[in-house]
């Protein structure tokens, strides 16, 4: 970054290991000292950004497109995939075909994957659940639901089958809309507050920048990022290396047709329209 603001951006990070790509070059860079950086669920950073308390960060898909007037989208940068996820998963003790009327327990740090989830079942299985939302402890949820709606480091123990009733179906919900859809699909994007980048434009620019690279630099050395990530985390280095390069960090033409459709599907029902003009930072 070379831009110098008045005061440093407030920038919002998730605390979920599907972002460590986007964040872990920013160390490296030293940029991560140009940063007012604040961690939290991507639930809680999306409130933030909406109300103004962020100026640049992640947003849930869902929430970006509900204030897509107050917020400009960043080119090229998201999370997403384009086939599974491994980290969003619906997890039951029977076919989703078969989920009608029963309960389902929804996690409740990510509104987009419940969304997601939700759209899946309606429209694709002709089920409708009896939804409830409670904390991300698949062991609890599984006490009190037929299902459950998990994402992040809970959702990706899912899918690796680290789970305490082995014999659970697992459903990922990137194939699953992947199958359906044709399309990849966003989870989260990252946006600027509008009138944030009228105030600062090139501090945008130059944290946008900053972001591109981190994550390019992260995924020519994922090896190491997998390495050190594991040092920490549940998983070996081997898993997170595959997680990474699974996970699509990308928002070009084909992640837009994937957004426009969500919301085409979704926009009766969500409180966004349909045809929701997804607004880019340009030069």
């Amino acid at each position: 970054m070379t831009a110098q603001p008045t005061s440093r951006p407030r920038v919002g990070h998730i605390q979920f290991l599907n972002c460590l790509p986007l964040y872990w070059g920013l160390a490296r860079t030293g940029t991560l000292l140009d940063l007012e950086l604040t961690k939290d669920t991507p639930e809680k950073l999306s409130e933030q950004l909406v109300n103004g308390d962020l100026d640049i960060g992640p947003v849930t898909l869902v929430e970006f497109l509900r204030n897509a007037g107050d917020l400009v989208a960043l080119p090229d940068i998201a999370v997403g995939c384009d086939g599974s996820v491994m980290s969003c998963e619906i997890v039951s003790r029977v076919p989703l075909e078969e989920l009608d009327g029963r309960p389902v327990a929804l996690g409740s740090t990510s509104r987009t994957s419940v969304r997601l989830a939700q759209l899946l079942l309606a429209e694709r299985y002709g089920v409708r659940p009896e939804y409830f939302t409670c904390p991300p402890d698949l062991p609890a949820m599984l006490r009190e639901a037929d299902a459950a709606v998990v994402i992040g480091d809970v959702g990706l123990r899912a899918f690796l089958r680290a789970m305490p009733e082995p014999e659970l179906d697992v459903h990922d919900l990137g194939r699953l809309w992947k199958d359906w859809t044709g399309l990849p699909f966003v989870f989260a994007v990252w946006a600027v507050r509008r009138d944030y980048l009228a105030r600062e434009p090139e501090i945008v620019h130059a944290v946008h920048e900053a972001f591109l690279a981190s994550r390019d630099l992260s995924l020519e050395e994922v090896g190491k990022v997998a390495e050190q990530a594991a040092r920490w985390e549940p998983f070996d280095a081997s898993v997170l290396e595959r997680y990474f390069t699974t996970l699509d960090f990308r928002l070009g033409a084909d992640q837009l047709a994937g957004i426009a459709e969500f919301a085409r599907r979704t926009g009766d029902t969500t409180g966004f329209p349909a045809d929701v003009k997804v607004d880019l930072l340009t030069r």
